[in-house]
């Protein structure tokens, strides 16, 4: 029988971004897998010819919020060239207002938001919905540590706030009571979680994130917050796909607060989609990977430090013995299967902003290639005028070194980037790049 002849792979790369999958990912892969890299500011044209002139038939990898827009117009010129994931179920990426859209229009339980550019409309709001409230900055599926998020107990505060931030679109919503004040994080291949935890604030803090003092747990995650996230992943048609999970502690019903393909992930884990992937675009010739039900619970009694080590993690199906014993550990009916192939439609419709976009800034208007994505040379010749997101675009930037590097500037801490030398979570190396791209 003669074997299925194999598309021709590429990773898709953007400058700056950190890169989800490398050759490693997709061990055994006998033809060579391109790469194509995304290098901003119009280089759209050169990244198709690109992409045509080595004959790629399908490109793996996530698109960040700011490449949103420009991809979709990339896709329409590539239309044989199958993106993983689709251009369609990266729509979740781009932004906490399409997670929202995503979920009406999929009838998935979410937390009650209102979405508005109209300032009446938003002060009408806050007059009459109910306390406490959780207000975020729409644009970006990352709150970089909880940055852009923010709790509010009263009407006043949220003016203040929104005086404050001039957040636009407004992104507001009810706050979920948490269960054990922590949500949980599920991560699915194939529409079965392979991964779930529970993420729980720290000591005086509401915001659950690891970065702020939080903690985790694998033990006793509900299956209610699992059929969620499955019925969420085959929405979007998910190759791949992640959600964060509020629990009510009133009802114990499940909400959904952030979904998306873009997500933190252990090595082994990414393996396991590369094999995927690999079993996907092979009819069948490479191995499904097995993941049992409630396995991160086992694993996740190993330290981190040994899960960031880990590659190429393998598990077997259960056999019973010929005495006639049989225990399924594989608790549960998720299975991995095929995603359905995205189409056009699948995305739900935006909210437009308002006629006068000159108020608006850049990433709302989806002006990609001028986001900041390549920084502004003259607005940085001041420290203090760097945002959160630019830091981001620095060659080789953590989000959470990102996120302490901001917090330092707002503390007046540091006045240049050659100050870090005195904190022992940067080398001299980067921070000598990002001094020489901030042009001090």
């Amino acid at each position: 029988m003669k074997k299925k002849k194999l598309p021709k792979l590429g990773f898709l790369y953007l400058d700056y971004v950190l890169r989800f999958f490398d050759y490693s990912n997709f061990k055994g892969w006998p033809e060579k897998i391109e790469s194509v890299t995304y290098h901003w500011k119009n280089d759209k044209a050169r990244f198709i010819n690109e992409v045509r002139r080595k004959n790629i038939d399908v490109l793996v990898g996530n698109i960040p919020a700011t490449a949103y827009e420009i991809f979709k117009e990339i896709s329409l010129a590539l239309p044989n060239v199958r993106f993983i994931p689709s251009i369609e179920t990266q729509f979740c990426n781009k932004s906490k207002e399409n997670v929202t859209l995503f979920c009406e229009k999929y009838d998935i339980q979410a937390p009650q938001t209102m979405i508005t550019y109209d300032k009446k409309e938003e002060d009408d709001y806050f007059k009459s919905c109910t306390y406490p409230q959780i207000i975020k900055r729409s644009y970006g599926p990352s709150n970089y540590g909880g940055y852009y998020v923010h709790k509010v107990d009263n009407y006043k505060e949220a003016k203040a706030l929104m005086a404050q931030k001039q957040y636009k679109p407004l992104y507001s919503q009810d706050a979920i009571p948490l269960k054990d004040s922590g949500d949980i994080r599920v991560m699915l291949i194939g529409h079965k979680p392979i991964c779930a935890f529970w993420r729980y604030s720290g000591a005086g803090e509401w915001i659950t994130n690891t970065s702020q003092g939080g903690s985790m747990s694998y033990e006793n995650i509900p299956m209610n917050a699992l059929e969620l996230a499955v019925k969420a992943s085959k929405a979007a048609k998910a190759e791949y796909w992640a959600c964060d999970i509020a629990i009510d502690e009133n009802t114990l019903e499940p909400y959904i607060l952030e979904c998306a393909t873009a997500f933190a992930a252990f090595p082994y884990v990414r393996d396991w989609i590369g094999q995927y992937i690999m079993w996907d675009l092979s009819g069948g010739r490479f191995r499904l990977p097995h993941v049992p039900l409630f396995s991160w619970e086992e694993l996740g009694k190993m330290d981190a430090s040994i899960l960031r080590t880990l590659r190429h993690l393998y598990f077997a199906k259960y056999e019973p013995s010929c005495d006639g014993a049989y225990w399924l550990a594989d608790k549960g009916n998720f299975s991995m299967e095929l995603t359905d192939e995205s189409r056009l439609d699948d995305v739900p419709d935006s909210i437009e902003p308002p006629v006068c976009e000159d108020e608006l800034p850049d990433l709302v208007k989806g002006k990609v290639e001028e986001s900041p994505s390549v920084i502004n040379e003259e607005k940085l010749y001041v420290l203090e005028n760097i945002s959160l997101t630019e830091l981001m675009t620095l060659p080789g930037m953590d989000e959470e070194i990102a996120v302490k590097i901001k917090e330092f500037i707002v503390d007046e801490n540091i006045t240049s980037f050659e100050a870090l030398d005195e904190y022992d979570f940067a080398s001299n190396q980067q921070i000598s790049q990002w001094a020489k791209a901030f042009k001090n």
